[in-house]
């Protein structure tokens, strides 16, 4: 399998190790994953507020760079597979789009089609990988672990028309932890919201609704929570000292991205994952690990 490969400007910043892990668990998996190079930013929620063609056609470049390359696209970040799909999806549904977009694109030397597919890593893996095979690379099953799988509030809202997933009761996160070998942990929040887009304008809010989620996940006893959207990981492990001081509670509750979970249970070393960088120390998860 091959893939472009768009990471996005959280996982070449704040969500490095996303970016990391995300690569090694691939590789380790051979899916090949092929750097756009010049991308772009995909807008994120700030181009749809001023100009609804920006909106599409900063994702559209990056989608127009994929169909040169003849390959489906790959988001890891929620946020920019939400903008990048809806940018595919709007091309396709509508031809007078398609040409607005591609006037907008006159001079890069790209023309967009709306030929491919927008993908998130999660989805490759659980849908079309397959978790047997993902089974059969595990070399470090997560044997007594409790997770927490938390998908947030956009990687697969709103509903899109490819059903990957259900919007109000996911499962697919779950389904990898169990293949790994980890217990789930029943989670009321797991679509609910942490409160990161809150992060520089409302930091009460914001504290509020991320205490909510590591509350819930330590009074369940779990280990771990793992996310797929680099805002939440910035909220739930770049803040949780924050929360911690705002609600006299001590969590200590590790957050991993799931690439990253995933990376541990195939037998890739923690740096190579990434694990050194997370705010909240691995090092209690890593030993119970064995690692």
């Amino acid at each position: 399998m091959k893939l472009a490969y768009y990471p996005g400007c959280s996982l070449e910043s704040t969500g490095t190790e996303y970016d990391m892990s995300t690569k090694e668990v691939f590789k380790a998996l051979d899916i090949e994953l092929c750097d756009l190079g010049d991308w772009n930013c995909c807008g994120s929620s700030v181009a749809s507020s001023k100009d609804y063609l920006l909106s599409l056609a900063l994702p559209a470049r990056n989608l127009a760079m994929s169909e040169k390359l003849e390959l489906d696209v790959m988001a890891p970040c929620p946020e920019c597979y939400l903008k990048l799909w809806k940018a595919r999806d709007a091309v396709k549904k509508d031809p007078d789009t398609l040409d607005k977009v591609n006037k907008a694109l006159d001079g890069t030397g790209l023309e967009l089609k709306g030929s491919i597919d927008v993908k998130h890593p999660a989805y490759v893996i659980v849908n079309e990988l397959g978790l047997e095979k993902l089974a059969e690379r595990v070399k470090k099953p997560l044997d007594g672990l409790k997770v927490v799988p938390y998908y947030g509030c956009v990687m697969l809202k709103p509903p899109r028309d490819e059903k990957l997933d259900s919007p109000e009761n996911p499962t697919g996160l779950d389904r990898i932890i169990t293949t790994l070998g980890g217990e789930v942990v029943p989670f009321a929040s797991k679509v609910k919201c942490c409160g990161g887009g809150l992060i520089l304008t409302n930091k009460e809010v914001m504290l509020n609704l991320t205490h909510e989620i590591l509350k819930e996940a330590k009074d369940a006893g779990a280990d771990c929570i793992i996310t797929a959207c680099p805002l939440c990981h910035l909220a739930l492990d770049g803040r949780q000292i924050d929360v911690e001081k705002e609600y006299n509670e001590k969590i200590e509750m590790p957050i991993l991205y799931f690439t990253q979970l995933i990376g541990l249970s195939l037998g890739i070393g923690p740096k190579k994952l990434g694990l050194d960088k997370n705010f909240i120390s691995t090092q209690n998860l890593l030993k119970s690990l064995k690692l």
